[in-house]
């Protein structure tokens, strides 16, 4: 499908949601070029603690609009339904479903289990609100995009802490996936999942396929998982899992997975936000609720769209290649734990030290 530019006058439509929010509660809001969009229950509460309601969720979502949308053009959208707010219960919506409005951008995708299938496409305001119309409080795009459904252009990392670990040991932890990346000649684009983890996304060569996506994901967590064995975990069985560990998920990487967009709002009653981060960001004391409904827009007019700025270069297929290989390596150099042990056995405190930093050099 051809990208349609969105030409909307954002703070026009925010004026008409909130006078709508304050009148009838309900009616068309113009988008511009003779397109409306018909919204409702705007006054429900949709986050009772944070005090937000449907209406605040659709003006924040125009604000931050000018950001977001770039990342949502031209993929599939997975829709996570809260027709009553967080308070009340979720359903997915994966198809278009009856009775789109013909401006609402949708294309023809085939799926493993049920064949061509219409799909909701993101990439323009009046699409993104109509999914907050239907209840969706989250923006979950696929890893691709429909001209090339095949191929993705995000690889995603997903560290994902038990009940038990303090949000500032992820924070930790994601610093030294993104130095390890880095020292491979790869780019991350960091933010927090607005859940309880951090997603570190690496931007891929063209034509990728998500078999390369997912093997570099391995690669890298396995890579994440010989440094930190104290404290990182590949264990996909949560039971499995060592008490205090976080599972670093490799796994999301695969056709029709989706994401939780940057600036996405999370299902939770702080209305949380997935906020991309800058990495002197990520120490012990970064929380999760600093970034909410309420103050992402500010911070995105302060620091600027770093989610952008962060995913723009991408590599090629060589370098991804090579920092396989660099990965492949690291993973199977002793830890820092096991190089501790060694020393004590051997006495040798020079041999600890360049075993040390054989786990370490990437």
């Amino acid at each position: 499908m051809t990208p349609r530019k969105d030409t909307t006058d954002f703070e026009s439509v925010e004026r008409q949601l909130r006078a709508l929010e304050r009148g009838a509660d309900e009616g068309e809001i113009e988008l511009g070029r003779g397109r409306q969009l018909h919204v409702s229950s705007l006054s429900k509460p949709y986050f009772q603690e944070a005090g937000i309601t449907k209406g605040g969720l659709m003006r924040y979502y125009t604000r931050v609009a000018p950001a977001l949308l770039p990342e949502l053009e031209g993929r599939a959208l997975v829709l996570k339904r809260y027709p009553d707010g967080v308070q009340g219960p979720m359903f997915f919506q994966q198809n278009a479903g009856e009775h789109v409005p013909d401006e609402v951008r949708t294309a023809t995708l085939d799926t493993v289990e049920l064949g061509a299938k219409p799909r909701i496409i993101g990439g323009d305001l009046l699409t993104l609100l109509y999914t907050v119309q239907l209840g969706a409080i989250e923006v979950h795009p696929w890893l691709s995009r429909v001209n090339d459904v095949d191929s993705s252009d995000r690889c995603l990392i997903d560290l994902d802490p038990g009940d038990d670990v303090p949000f500032g040991t992820v924070a930790m932890l994601a610093k030294d996936v993104a130095r390890i990346a880095d020292e491979c000649g790869l780019r991350t684009a960091i933010k927090t999942s607005g859940a309880s983890g951090i997603h570190i996304v690496l931007p891929l060569a063209p034509r990728t396929t998500y078999e390369t996506s997912t093997a570099l994901a391995m690669h890298l967590a396995e890579a994440v998982v010989a440094l930190h064995p104290d404290v990182a975990t590949v264990e996909r069985s949560v039971k499995a899992r060592p008490k205090g560990s976080i599972y670093v998920d490799a796994l999301q990487n695969a056709r029709g997975k989706s994401m939780a967009a940057p600036y996405s709002v999370r299902a939770r009653v702080s209305a949380s936000v997935s906020a991309p981060l800058r990495e002197r960001e990520l120490t012990s004391r970064l929380r999760i609720d600093a970034f909410t409904v309420r103050s992402m827009p500010g911070r995105l007019a302060r620091a600027g769209d770093l989610w952008a700025d962060a995913i723009a270069t991408r590599p090629t297929a060589r370098m991804i290649d090579r920092a396989m290989a660099a990965l492949d390596d690291a993973a199977s150099a002793p830890s820092p734990t096991t190089a501790r042990t060694a020393r004590r056995t051997a006495g040798g405190r020079n041999a600890g030290s360049t075993t040390r930093r054989r786990g370490r050099n990437v």
